[in-house]
């Protein structure tokens, strides 16, 4: 506001926050499929036991 805009991300500072996103995706998706399956597999156990 009073300084003007800040500097570009240096090439370096892209990469982390790509690869940040990345993680935040492969995470979510991860969590995603495993929630999907946690009923069966209670469900599995629930036979077992």
């Amino acid at each position: 506001m009073f300084g003007g805009p800040p500097p570009p991300p240096s090439p370096e500072e892209l990469r982390k926050q790509e690869q940040a996103a990345a993680q935040t995706l492969y995470g979510m998706v991860s969590m995603c499929i495993l929630l999907y399956f946690s009923p069966f597999a209670v469900d599995a156990v629930k036979k077992l036991v």
